[in-house]
């Protein structure tokens, strides 16, 4: 899957000796504190910094046992400067070092809960990754007589699974093709994905007229509890020989790659999201689409086409996706597009972004 979905966002590369230079800054204060305690004679005492020391430690460990060893040096600072300090009351040098015990527990502790989360995060990443390998399934990059490509990108960096779905199913039909994007977030949209991809990868398979499948897509979601739950899918059929057939449901328009000329494939009737069907009555269109060898076929969600620059305007995906390399094959495509995206915004992508790149061999 990892060709498939696009990697998590990284903190910058200098972020980590940006802090490291910190904490060594934070040591030599400590040291320099210290100097100062010896040379100012036995009536003075910078004892109760070394209480910072086990802090210290447990900000680049996750491992209990180190904010307590630099507690135990710490604690040895401590009796030292006692020592060599006599002047300076008892209980002060008391208090000092109780400080230092105590806060090299809690660093302790801290290290320890932290590391434990840590642990089940990564537990908890591995479920999602099977849960998004069972639910958005490997695209083949090639079925048939079609190249394809698919890229998923979130747009939240911890994020697997979101509301945005795809499927490519191979039928004695041809080649049935689901782009869809689910109105909402979290685990509502994900079981309204799950649902719909289950009856799209039966339903390919059965259906001789691509329209049935959309029909069956449009009931499994109004059947769902909730109100104003709808999806908004591309539907496409590619058979052997002959043109495509193309239903949309209240999607983004597809486009249409041919060299450097991009064009956008308008459904020749509004047709509504799936659930809102019954609202208009009837069946969904099939319109043909003559999908030439060569030619690519670009499939996106909204978080494509609406990506917004410094200035909110609108992402011209027609525009940059005609003055990308003519034949770079549809995952290079789609790289180049994603990377143009991020590019193009101040923020990075603000939405769940899925985007299916298709091309006819001869």
């Amino acid at each position: 899957m990892a060709s498939e979905f696009e990697p998590e966002r990284r903190l910058p590369s200098s972020a980590a000796p940006r802090w490291g230079r910190l904490i060594a800054l934070a040591y030599l204060l400590i040291l320099l504190a210290l100097v100062t305690d010896l040379v100012t004679g036995p009536s003075f005492t910078f004892s109760p910094l070394l209480a910072a020391v086990p802090v210290l430690a447990a900000a680049g460990t996750r491992k209990p046992w180190v904010p307590l060893a630099a507690g135990a040096v710490a604690l040895a600072g401590v009796w030292l400067l006692a020592a060599l300090n006599d002047e300076v009351g008892t209980v002060v040098h008391a208090t000092s070092a109780a400080a230092v015990a105590a806060v090299a527990a809690a660093s302790a502790a801290s290290v320890a809960l932290v590391a434990d989360r840590e642990r089940r995060l990564v537990e908890l990443r591995s479920v999602a990754e099977a849960a998004q390998e069972a639910l958005l399934r490997p695209v083949p990059p090639r079925i048939g007589r079609l190249r394809t490509a698919v890229r998923y990108a979130p747009a939240a960096a911890e994020a697997r699974i979101g509301g945005d779905l795809y499927a490519v199913v191979e039928s004695p039909y041809g080649v049935r093709v689901l782009l869809g994007d689910v109105r909402g977030k979290g685990l509502g949209a994900v079981e309204t994905a799950a649902d719909v991809l289950g009856v799209f990868r039966e339903a390919a398979v059965l259906e001789t007229d691509l329209a049935e499948v959309a029909g069956r897509l449009d009931a499994v979601v109004a059947r769902r509890p909730g109100e104003e739950e709808f999806v908004t899918a591309v539907l496409l059929s590619v058979p052997p020989t002959g043109p495509a057939a193309l239903v949309n449901c209240g999607h983004p328009p597809p486009m249409l790659r041919t060299g450097r000329q991009v064009a956008e494939v308008e459904p020749a009737a509004w047709s509504p999201p799936l659930a809102l069907l019954g609202m208009t009555g009837g069946r969904y269109p099939v319109q043909p689409l003559p999908l030439e060898p060569g030619q690519t076929l670009l499939l996106y969600t909204d978080g494509i086409s609406e990506a917004r620059d410094a200035a909110g305007r609108f992402y011209p995906l027609a525009e940059r996706l005609s003055s990308m390399p003519t034949d770079p094959g549809p995952g290079a495509l789609l790289d180049q597009l994603l990377a143009d995206v991020r590019r193009y915004t101040v923020d990075g992508l603000t939405d769940d972004a899925a985007v299916l790149a298709l091309t006819r061999a001869g």
